[in-house]
This record gives C-alpha cells, structure tokens and sequence, in this order.
C-alpha cells in the first residue's frame, strides 16, 4: 500500500454520516402524531358523553290538551315568529 491509498480509505470512514435512529426514537414525532390524536379521541369521548346523557324534549303544559294529545292550534301559535304574532295580536277579531 502506497502513501495515497492510506489517506483515500481514512478519508472514506472519517466522511461516512452515522446512521440516525429510527423515527420513534424522536419525541417530537410523538407529540405530532400524538396530539391530534389526544383530540380525536376527546371528541368521540365527548360526543359520546352528549348521547348517553341527551335532556329529553320539553312539551310546554299549555300546549297539552286533557287527553295529553298536543292541540296544533295552540302549538303553532307558540311557535309563530315573534314579529307575525305582534302584529296579529294587534288586529282585532282574528
């Protein structure tokens, strides 16, 4: 071996990069992935929680008749648009 063929080989092993650690070794990579996964599940978590404990429907005791049967008169004119039913309640005979 000549002088030049020592230096190329120790040139050759002194630029060579050291091999990296695999991707999971990285904590950032975990918060990346990690986070967006933390709010997928408190949003399934969340809405699970709103359907298990839904409040039930409130029918108003002034729209029941006797027979329990809703009276479709009287809930449609709770149910009229604030406007509509002024103005109506300013009409005589209606």
């Amino acid at each position: 071996m000549n002088k030049e063929t020592v230096m190329n080989e120790s040139d050759n092993t002194a630029t060579t990069p050291a091999k990296a650690p695999p991707w999971w070794h990285f904590r950032i990579v975990w918060f990346v992935l990690g986070l967006p996964a933390a709010v997928v599940l408190a949003s399934l978590y969340t809405a699970t929680l709103a359907w298990r404990h839904m409040d039930p429907v409130v029918v108003d005791a002034r729209m029941v008749g006797a027979e329990g049967a809703a009276d479709p008169v009287r809930v449609g004119n709770a149910l009229e648009p604030a406007e509509r039913a002024r103005n109506h309640a300013a009409t005589p005979g209606r």
